[in-house]
């Protein structure tokens, strides 16, 4: 697959789940990818490994995507290793469920310093390497909207913010032909969210398929937005989660 030769990405928590599964389809399809990861040194090596052993370009970067400078200054690190970022993937992110009265402020500026400022300032940090016809591709929730279960208030709110932002940044970047996009993944096989695990079942219920996607599924379809086939395509948000939210 070439839909994305001579591209260059850049996946922000792409060690692992379906940051992993998103760095290996781009590189796939072509792209040479820049990938940052918060901790899990081992499994970035090992993927970059992998990468370049199929014949294809691939850089891991130590950067927590809660913390200003460190996103920034991996977004700079990609940009000057490749020389541009034509697609960048807003996939890090952290959830947290518990009872709305048992949150702290240091929960909340946690969660909102990853799931929000993280992602806007990749972005703003981003935009002076991606040309004209670039991508901006936030991995988002399906909780954006519906919130299903109990415990995820602060979750939920951090993911509803990226809805009003994707559309904002489609209209503030129309002029570039840059689209940016929105990806709600639902309940997806991850080790971090296993189909057998505690709330699974529950989970289960609320879907029309009662199967939990996969992280290769969400990755296909980043790939495709990535593609030249959605450039017309923005400011939308598409979910992927077996019926959850219809």
């Amino acid at each position: 697959m070439t839909n994305l030769k001579d591209k260059v990405a850049l996946v922000t928590g792409g060690s692992r789940g379906i940051g992993a599964a998103i760095v290996k389809r781009l590189s796939a399809e072509g792209a040479k990818v820049a990938f940052t990861y918060a901790s899990s040194a081992a499994a970035s090596e090992d993927l970059v490994k992998e990468i370049e052993n199929n014949g294809a370009q691939a850089i891991a970067i130590k950067a927590d995507s809660g913390n200003y400078e460190e996103v920034t200054a991996a977004v700079d690190k990609a940009g000057a290793h490749f020389g541009k970022i034509d697609i960048l993937v807003n996939n890090a992110g952290v959830a947290d469920g518990k009872a709305f009265e048992a949150y702290t402020q240091e929960d909340f500026d946690r969660m909102f310093d990853v799931n929000v400022k993280g992602v806007f300032f990749a972005t703003q940090a981003a935009l002076k390497f991606v040309p004209d016809g670039g991508r901006i591709i936030t991995i988002g929730s399906c909780l954006a909207e519906i919130v299903t279960v109990p415990n995820l208030t602060l979750y939920s709110m951090s993911k509803s913010a990226l809805v009003s932002f994707n559309k904002g940044l489609a209209r503030d970047l129309g002029d570039r032909r840059i689209t940016a996009n929105l990806v709600n993944p639902g309940p997806t096989e991850t080790d971090m969210n296993p189909a057998t695990g505690a709330s699974a079942d529950a989970a289960r219920e609320r879907m029309a398929i009662k199967e939990y996607g996969t992280a290769e599924g969400i990755a296909s379809l980043v790939a495709w937005v990535a593609g030249e086939e959605s450039k017309y395509m923005t400011g939308t948000s598409l979910t992927m989660d077996s019926g959850t939210n219809i």
